[in-house]
This record gives structure tokens, sequence and C-alpha cells, in this order.
């Protein structure tokens, strides 16, 4: 039986063609390349991951927001490049470039496009100001939801998000004390309650609560102050994403993680057996690092 797991011990992301997958003390991704070939590559995790913060509540929230900003982009870049070869390899100044456009495009559409539109809202009803945070979160989980509908009719990211659940099978399948067999894998579930996704979804619900206070601010300093608390509504959102995920033997939990649950099927597709045998190789990769860097005696299911 695998060791009892605490966040955050194991987590994966989805690449295109692969899987990462997060330890304690490395991390380790699995692509398929165009011959057909899976590629390993390992890191030791320093910086965040070994600092005081990991272990402060709230303020260990920064890591999973490192995770999908720096490490998770910086992945997914070199899954990139393994599909696209040496000549056309997306590194340096146009990487940090593509990063820095992607996380205004982001914060911007999610976060400060549904205060605008509600402020216009606002100015043009008249409703009273509760109404206003329901509309403003509402209008943020609805283009959230919308934005995330579109980009998985896409092809390629229809694969991405089947490796999305190949990694929430292969994690599964591991808590469950299961053989990691692509078989064996492919019968668990796509669900997992530690997903992003669910973290994503508890960021906008929290986000009614923790904003509302600055419906009475003007527009502008109002979006400044959203910026700079993304960071609080992130620790939150974490440590109720930990918290639910240590208490599933709670029926009351179960029923309370459902809409985060649900949300997942939007970025999860049933992966094929080769997809399974990309994120069960990115796995063992990863424990056998952790393994060795703990200086334990390797044993994987």
């Amino acid at each position: 039986m695998p060791e009892t797991l605490k966040l955050p011990s194991y987590g994966g992301q989805a690449l295109i063609e692969g899987v990462l997958m997060r330890g304690a003390n490395s991390v380790a991704l699995a692509c398929r390349t165009p011959d057909g070939n899976i590629v390993t590559h390992t890191e030791p995790l320093g910086g965040i991951y070994k600092s005081t913060i990991k272990n402060i509540p709230f303020l260990r929230g920064l890591i999973i927001l490192w995770d999908s900003l720096g490490l998770g982009t910086r992945f997914l870049t070199m899954s990139a490049n393994y599909q696209t070869g040496e000549d056309e390899k997306l590194e340096g100044p146009m990487l940090y470039g593509t990063l820095a456009v992607s996380i205004a495009l982001g914060i911007g559409l999610f976060f400060l496009a549904p205060t605008a539109l509600g402020q216009l809202f606002d100015s043009l009803i008249g409703w009273p100001a509760v109404v206003g945070y329901v509309f403003e979160g509402f209008l943020r989980l609805i283009i959230i939801i919308t934005y995330i509908w579109a980009v998985g009719l896409m092809k390629d990211i229809q694969r991405v998000f089947a490796y999305h659940g190949a990694e929430h099978k292969t994690i599964n399948a591991f808590e469950a004390g299961s053989e990691l067999t692509p078989e064996n894998v492919q019968k668990f579930s796509l669900e997992h309650p530690r997903c992003g996704t669910s973290f994503l979804l508890t960021v906008v619900v929290l986000s009614i609560i923790l904003f509302s206070p600055l419906k009475t601010l003007p527009l502008g300093f109002r979006l400044i102050t959203q910026l700079a608390l993304l960071p609080v509504l992130a620790g939150i959102a974490y440590e109720y994403v930990r918290w639910v995920s240590n208490h599933l033997n709670s029926r009351f939990v179960r029923g309370l993680i459902k809409p985060n649950l649900a949300l997942q099927h939007l970025t999860t597709r049933e992966p094929d057996l080769a997809m399974l045998e990309v994120a069960i190789q990115s796995f063992q990769t990863m424990l056998a690092e952790e393994k060795k860097q703990e200086n334990q005696p390797l044993s994987v299911p």
C-alpha cells in the first residue's frame, strides 16, 4: 500500500503529448515524441519548494501559483519543444515574452474584465450591492467555463485534456495501491479532488466574498486592489482544497466538492492506453527520484 499522501506531495499537469508529475523533492516529465518513443526529464526541486513558505498556512498557496505560472509553463514549453525539434524551440526572450502575455491575458479575461463589466451593469441597472457581488462572480465563472469549453473543441487541446485524464487516473491508482499498468489505471476515475480545475473554481467562488468589500471603490483602484489580492485569494483557495482533500471520508465534504469534480469533466478526456503508459512513466520516474533523494529503497506498486 502507498504511504499516506498529503499536499503538496504528489501532483501533476498535462503537457503536449506528455505528463508532468511533481513530488516533494523532484519533478519529472515524460513525453511521447513523434517517433513513438517516450522521453523523460527530471529535476530536483528547490527555491520556493524548500523554503519555510511550504509549511506556513495560506502562504504555501503561492507554491500552486508558481506551479502553474512558472514550473508548469516551463515544462509545457519543454514538451512542445520535444514535438518540434531543435530548429523550432521556444526559449529565451521569446519564451518569457510569451509567458508574460499569457499571464496578462489570463488575469485580464478572468478577473479584470468581469469587474469592469459588473461596474457597467451597476451603472446601467442600479441594482443592490449584494446582487452586484453575485453577478460579478457569476460572470467570472461563465467566462471561465465558456473559455475552457471553447478551447476544448480544438483537436490538439482534446489530446492535452486526455493526458490530464491520464494524470488523474495514474495518481488515483497509486493512492488506491493498484499496480501501475495501463490496463489497471484505465479503470480509475477521471476526477481528483486536488485538481487545478477544482482550485480554479474555488478561486472564483471565494473571489465573490473577498472582492465584495471593494465594490464601493473607484473602478481603477478596484482593479489594482484585486490584482494585488490574487495571491491572498490563491492562499485561501489552496487551504480549502487541502482541507477537503484530507476529509473525503465525510459525506458532507464529498457533497461539498461535487461542483469542483463536475467541472473537471470539461478539462479531462478518457485517455488511451498509450497515454496512460506515458503518465505512468512520468509518475514512476518522479517516484524513483523521490526515493533516491530520501535515501529510501524503491518500492513501486
